[in-house]
């Protein structure tokens, strides 16, 4: 946190000098002091956050991969004269447990084309699907994998 205000020290100045360093330090301390004692934020916190930053980089760059995919077989479908399309509404039950878990998994498959989030109840996902080739797979999809993979990491480290 007291780099991320010290960025923003610079940023607002424009320039980088060793005098905006320095008081860019002597300000970015109290103010981080300040948010751990009255914003209930803390030097713990903070950590968990930058161990979880190696994760979240991997997770987004395995979404964009996803979505390119799957922009391509919605071209195909759209373009594709032979192709008749066949929409499927798919229902699968994860081991996901925790909701922010849930929501990750509920958010990419939405925001992968041709498949769209119905609802989410408990462990069951409902997907609506563009195609039957789209459904095949869902539930054991990179994202599965992924989150399922940070939950046990997660949980060993407690």
């Amino acid at each position: 946190m007291i780099v991320m205000f010290l960025l923003l020290w610079i940023i607002l100045n424009g320039r980088i000098t060793p005098e905006v360093l320095l008081v860019g330090l002597v300000i970015a301390v109290p103010v981080y002091a300040f948010f751990c004692r009255f914003m209930a934020f803390s030097p713990k916190k903070e950590w968990q956050i930058v161990r979880r930053l190696g994760f979240c980089i991997r997770y987004v760059f395995c979404l964009l991969v996803e979505i390119v995919k799957a922009n391509f077989q919605v071209m195909r479908l759209i373009l594709s004269s032979q192709v008749e399309v066949e929409p499927k509404l798919v229902s699968f039950h994860t081991k996901l447990k925790q909701n922010g878990s849930k929501v990750a998994l509920a958010n990419s498959i939405t925001l992968t084309p041709g498949t769209i989030t119905v609802e989410v109840k408990d462990d069951r996902f409902l997907v609506h699907c563009l195609d039957k080739d789209l459904a095949e797979g869902m539930d054991s999809s990179v994202f599965v994998e992924l989150l399922e993979a940070n939950e046990r990491k997660g949980r060993r480290k407690k």
